[in-house]
């Protein structure tokens, strides 16, 4: 897939289905060809301050940040093909600021809201954040995205719980068991010592991103993430038959990424394994991972 990139002044590796970038998403996009990825989806930084390893994710204005978040919004859609699609997550803070320049200059298709439940306080002073809003979007309101609604189907819980029987048609016929979902998404967050857990502050499922990539893309296609992170995207997009390519400035994530979509299991002559520790600012928590996780310390210190 490096065919698609004009240039490779950057450190890449590569397998037949996926294609891991270490560098900046903005750098990286701008060097790929205009039209050639199927659908995208980006998770960033939300400038909440989290811990991503190279202060990437502090910005002092708000207006900074929000420009920098529409040059590599402009940057995925110029990739995008015109049937393409893009999925965005960012905060309920900067969401609607993001939503209008999208409405301005693309095209919305939904507005979605994946909600999970926190067994901690949230807030004592007002109500507790319990979702993250994600918008799925196109190039113009004539694309004609992909969508794949019966890859996705969930449980209709009036026809396959009670059996009810839907008396307006005619012959009367029982509920569907099975329905398109909505808009409103319940997944439980990725916590920590699930299997598919990583060493990342802001992990998604792999279940949410798989219902994404079944629905808004087909086998062999090509998906975009490119702010890698955890790189679940890549590695449930390499599972279902399709091709990816992500990216991240951070070595670490970038590491990550080759081993969690077998591009490789070993770098600079050390073993890629995962690391089990927990990203916190918490001290206790931390003496307390210390002292029951030794066997997450990696090889050797470069690795």
């Amino acid at each position: 897939m490096i065919e698609l990139f004009q240039t490779t002044d950057f450190e890449y590796r590569e397998s037949d289905q996926s294609l891991v970038i270490w560098g900046d998403c903005i750098t990286s996009m701008n060097k790929m060809e205009e039209k050639s990825v199927d659908l995208i989806f980006a998770d960033p930084p939300f400038n909440l301050g989290k811990d991503f390893g190279n202060k990437s994710d502090t910005w002092t204005d708000r207006k900074q940040y929000l420009a920098w978040c529409y040059e590599w919004i402009d940057s995925c859609f110029r990739v995008l093909k015109d049937n393409g699609t893009f999925y965005l997550m960012n905060s309920t803070q900067n969401i609607p600021y993001i939503s209008v320049y999208l409405q301005e200059h693309y095209h919305i298709i939904n507005d979605i809201v994946w909600t999970y439940d926190s067994s901690g306080v949230q807030s004592r002073k007002k109500y507790g954040s319990l979702y993250e809003p994600i918008i799925m979007a196109s190039k113009t309101s004539k694309s004609k995205f992909t969508f794949n609604s019966q890859n996705i189907l969930v449980e209709a819980k009036t026809g396959a719980k009670r059996g009810l029987i839907d008396y307006r048609k005619n012959p009367p016929q029982p509920y569907h068991t099975q329905k398109v979902p909505g808009n409103v998404w319940k997944f439980a967050r990725v916590r920590y010592k699930m299997e598919e857990y990583e060493n990342h502050p802001s992990q998604k499922p792999e279940s949410l991103l798989e219902r994404i990539i079944k629905a808004s893309s087909n086998i062999g296609d090509i998906v975009l993430d490119p702010f890698g992170g955890s790189f679940s995207t890549s590695a449930v997009a390499v599972k279902l038959g399709r091709r990816a390519i992500s990216m991240d400035i951070n070595k670490e994530y970038y590491k990550i990424g080759l081993r969690r979509t077998g591009i490789t299991t070993e770098y600079e002559g050390c073993e890629l394994k995962k690391d089990k520790s927990r990203k916190t600012k918490n001290t206790s928590k931390k003496d307390h991972i210390h002292n029951n996780n030794q066997l997450s310390l990696p090889l050797c210190k470069s690795c």
